[in-house]
C-alpha cells in the first residue's frame, strides 16, 4: 500500500523544524501507518531522505502531527 505522510502545522521540536505541507510517499504494509514500529521507522526515513529531517527526534510521529491518506 501507498500512503502519502504530510505535516499538518509548523512544529519546532528538540531543534528539528517541520514546516505545514512538507510531504513524503511511504509505501508500507502497516495499517494504520503510524500504528506500528515499522510504519512509523519508513515515515521517519522518508523524511529524513527528502528534507533531512528526524521526525522521530521532533516526537511527530502521531496523527496529531501528521495526515496519512491512503493512495492505492
Amino acid at each position: 500500500m501507498l500512503y502519502k505522510v504530510t505535516v499538518k502545522n509548523n512544529l519546532n521540536a528538540n531543534g528539528v523544524r517541520l514546516e505545514k505541507g512538507m510531504s513524503v510517499e511511504v509505501a508500507s504494509q502497516s495499517f494504520p501507518l503510524l500504528s506500528t514500529l515499522q510504519g512509523k521507522e519508513a515515515v521517519n526515513n522518508a523524511f529524513k531522505a527528502k528534507y533531512g529531517v528526524d521526525v522521530r527526534k521532533a516526537c511527530a510521529l502521531q496523527s496529531i502531527y501528521l495526515d496519512v491518506v491512503k493512495i492505492n
